[in-house]
């Protein structure tokens, strides 16, 4: 028996049912973004189980299949020193996708808790934020992360902060504007009234309230994170070798993109599957906590 059915015996209205079923309905509704959520499941899966099934390790070199394409023994080909491509694959989706995630923690965190100042005091404070969010916009951010990235980082966690510092603006301008519409609205006022401190009035009264779309943005920062670390780790500034990522697995490949194409095409079709995959979760997302949608 459908939901709905088991609803209308029940005496369950849309109205009567609390936000969050509405919202998670709503979600498993929206055919693209379960596929994509199941897919990118499948892709996490892969990336942690695949090498512990996978007879080579990482770095192990097959001396008699040197820079070979796609075979039985080596689905994904091998590089031109021996190395099996789907084990270093399946490593380098994981550490691209560490960082993703870390990424959007870190971003959202930081645009979060500046956001909200500046939205909740408004005045000097929240013009101030507003030129620096306005600054950061439109520096050519990617400049600016090449050079960080050389200077500073080279391990996936460096890789990670420095990209957070820079990618904040866009969640910091969301949350600000939600702030600015919720600060004078009745149930901020009445906390006040009650004599709620500042910090629980911004987090434990307003922050819930805008929940939704710092939750989509999160997830939508997750495939512009990996775009931007395949392209550290595609110029050679991300995190170095050994350690492989998908975009200096395609690096490693670039100059063999004639003779044995897959052995970048693979990576690179990783990096498209996350992306879209966030964004259709993204989505998803968008309209499942969208608080003005009706079930149909």
């Amino acid at each position: 028996m459908s939901e709905a059915a088991i609803d209308a015996r029940e005496g369950i209205t849309t109205e009567s049912r609390s936000f969050g079923r509405q919202a998670r309905d709503r979600f498993r509704r929206h055919r693209l973004a379960m596929v994509a959520l199941v897919v990118l499941a499948l892709l996490t899966l892969s990336f942690i189980v695949g090498p512990w099934l996978s007879p080579y390790a990482f770095s192990d070199q097959d001396f008699t299949a040197l820079n070979q394409g796609p075979s039985l023994a080596h689905p994904f080909g091998t590089d031109p020193i021996g190395r099996d491509l789907m084990v270093r694959t399946f490593i380098g989706g994981r550490y691209s996708l560490r960082i993703a995630l870390l990424i959007a923690l870190l971003t959202t965190a930081i645009g979060t808790v500046i956001g909200a100042v500046s939205g909740y005091f408004g005045g000097v404070v929240g013009a101030v934020v507003d030129q620096l969010i306005n600054l950061f916009l439109v520096v050519p951010a990617l400049i600016i992360l090449i050079v960080l990235a050389a200077r500073y980082g080279s391990g996936p966690n460096a890789i990670a902060v420095v990209i957070a510092l820079l990618s904040w603006p866009l969640i910091a301008r969301i949350v600000r504007g939600s702030f600015l519409q919720s600060r004078e609205q009745e149930f901020v006022l009445a906390a006040r009234a009650a004599g709620a401190s500042t910090v629980r009035i911004m987090f434990r009264h307003i922050l819930p309230n805008v929940f939704g779309p710092i939750v989509v943005n999160a997830t939508l920062l997750i495939g512009i994170a990996i775009i931007l670390e395949s392209t550290l780790g595609f110029l050679g500034l991300g995190v170095r070798p050994p350690v492989p990522t998908l975009g200096n697995l395609i690096a490693e490949a670039k100059g063999a993109l004639q003779t044995k194409p897959s052995a970048a095409l693979i990576p690179g079709g990783f990096i498209v599957a996350i992306t879209l995959c966030a964004n259709f979760i993204g989505d998803g997302l968008r309209d499942a906590l969208d608080p003005t949608a009706r079930r149909s």
